[in-house]
């Protein structure tokens, strides 16, 4: 393959600055675009003048401050709880190989999208869900389903079930690869081996030697995940109380009335979610300062341990917990799918059918196309700059500032729900029509940040002699980069496209706010169903969406034992 070899060169040294511009413009854009109309001033509407009658009216809105309340309290509880998760099972499997397999295990449920993760518990936690159907009638007495809300419980516990299940992956994974650097690992390994040596408990010793020098890599995955629950919309939508919602789900159902005047109040609103989400990420910080202050002195008192074996067991059961939920909903799922009659409180249908199947088949191609089309054109592109970002790194010899680094992790950190409107606004305002592009722009920038993450470290660990054997035997730099680099990262470029895939398959606001109704995805399917239409074609439409990331990982698997095996 022949390719001018300045040209590549000019393209490496381009690409980080087109990677920030392009995750850094439309988020700054947005956020610009969603201030003006929030002041009053939207000229498609006639309105050219500046004023507070947005936020007047937002304030004003029945059930405002418990929208705030549900806001802060959901995702503060859920990243507590998944937090303390994490630390349990980390501190308690940390030199056990049961944490390799529950690596192993979590893998796959982190890319399992918002929505059809919310649809499965709310199968299980429903009064006649596959929960209270397995205790009835032999332990909970109950012959008919409970007069209970749930899910949909107006202080929010359903929503924040169904965030700590799927923010512990993240943070376990996300801790876990910062283990495995060589040198967090090698000075985490031996601060743990001394502490065993004096006398420390294993999780006393964790707590004390190791989790300090851990959680400062722990802390942007925290905050990402604050940022992303304080304005969900997935999992509050289909868990999550109506009246009223959490302040992201108002402000995404005033942006779609057929009122346009209520964008103004949507764009308010939607300020107002970046101040919440600042001020959860504040609170988060002082209680960081709390536990430093509290703990400072018992990370030296000399005490060997803290009720280890507690904890241990504790942990034993929260872990199987998770992993018995887990499998109760794909079995839920599955047996939801084919039901024909099922009566409470029979643990298992009275019949199975193909109906729900045959009648969600006929929809789904053009569904499937499109979520394949616009996941593909954005983990293409997503993969080409991260690549070529790392490459420029190389030649380099040097990695990207931190400001340069934290600004590729910016749409995770910004609530979607404010620019989004705000690129929308600005699209109308340019007259861009092309949809497709505009949602393949939007997927892009959550699409990203995990496909650089995933990359950069395989990319940075590389073994050069290699590529400087073969630069002296006089190959190009890009004959090096195609022939020698991407052959040894042919693993990790799979499996960050199929993780690329997977996110751009999860993606419901984008799709929707920039799609403009026009282009359906699964997703997006998902959650229509979810809200009006039988529970056996949402478990159809969830099963598929399982299945599509599944299918992206399995071929990463694949085809490297395939194609890439030694031979002799």
């Amino acid at each position: 393959m022949i390719v001018d070899t300045s040209l590549f060169t000019r393209w490496v040294k381009l690409t980080p600055s087109i990677l920030i511009t392009l995750l850094l413009v439309p988020v700054v854009a947005g956020l610009l675009g969603v201030i003006l109309p929030a002041f009053g001033w939207l000229p498609a509407l006639g309105e050219d003048s500046v004023d507070f009658r947005g936020f007047k009216a937002l304030f004003q809105t029945p059930g405002f401050v418990t929208m705030l309340t549900l806001s802060f309290s959901t995702s503060f509880i859920s990243t507590f709880f998944a937090v303390i998760l994490s630390i349990l099972i980390l501190g308690n499997y940390f030199d056990s190989k049961l944490l390799g397999h529950i690596q192993k295990l979590l893998g796959p449920i982190l890319v399992i999208p918002h929505a059809a993760a919310a649809i499965a518990i709310g199968f299980l936690i429903a009064p006649s869900g596959l929960i209270m159907r397995l205790f009835s009638p032999w332990l909970s007495g109950a012959e008919l389903p409970p007069d209970i809300l749930l899910p949909n419980d107006p202080l929010g516990f359903s929503i924040i079930l169904g965030l700590t299940l799927k923010e512990l992956p993240f943070i376990l994974l996300m801790a876990m690869a910062a283990m495995q650097q060589k040198e967090i690992k090698q000075t985490i390994e031996g601060q743990y081996k001394v502490a065993l040596s004096l006398g420390y408990y294993p999780f006393t010793s964790f707590c004390k030697a190791v989790l300090p020098i851990l959680y400062p890599f722990m802390r942007l995955p925290i905050f990402a995940i604050l940022a992303y629950s304080s304005a969900s919309i997935e999992i509050p939508l289909i868990l999550g109380p109506n009246t009223p919602p959490t302040l992201a789900v108002a402000i995404m159902q005033w942006f779609n009335d057929v009122d346009l005047h209520l964008r103004i109040q949507a764009s308010a609103g939607a300020l107002v979610q970046v101040i919440l989400t600042l001020c959860v990420l504040f609170t988060w910080w002082l209680l960081e300062q709390c536990v430093k202050r509290f703990c400072l002195s018992r990370l030296i008192n000399g005490r060997r341990t803290y009720a280890d074996m507690t904890w241990k067991f504790l942990t034993h059961c929260i872990t199987l917990l998770v992993l018995f939920a887990i499998v109760l909903a794909l079995i839920g799922l599955v047996l939801w799918s084919f039901a024909g009659y099922w009566s409470f409180p029979k643990a298992y249908p009275d019949q199975l059918v193909t109906l729900h199947w045959q009648s969600a088949l006929q929809q789904l191609p053009e569904i499937i196309n499109d979520t394949i089309l616009v996941a593909l054109a954005a983990t293409g592109i997503a993969l080409f700059l991260a690549l070529f970002t790392l490459e420029a790194e190389q030649q380099r010899r040097t990695q990207l500032s931190s400001v340069a680094s934290l600004m590729i992790y910016l749409p995770l950190l910004v609530p979607s729900i404010a620019f989004l409107f705000g690129i929308v606004w600005v699209k109308e305002i340019i007259g861009v029509n092309a949809v497709f592009s505009m949602v393949v722009v939007g997927h892009l920038l959550f699409v990203m940040p995990y496909v650089f993450l995933s990359l950069a470290t395989s990319y940075r660990k590389l073994d050069l002699r290699y590529a400087k054997v073969a630069a002296s035997l006089g190959c190009s730099p890009w004959s090096v980069f195609y022939s020698v680099k991407l052959p040894q990262l042919m693993p990790p470029i799979l499996f960050s496209s199929a993780l690329g895939l997977a996110i751009s398959f999860s993606q419901y606001l984008p799709t929707l706010l920039l799609g403009g109704g026009r282009i359906n995805t699964l997703t997006t399917e998902a959650v229509a169903i979810a809200s009006g239409a039988s529970r056996r074609i949402s478990a159809v439409y969830v099963i598929i969406q399982l299945l599509l990331p599944a299918f992206g990982f399995i071929l990463a698997w694949l085809i490297p034992k395939l194609f890439f095996r030694p031979r002799c």
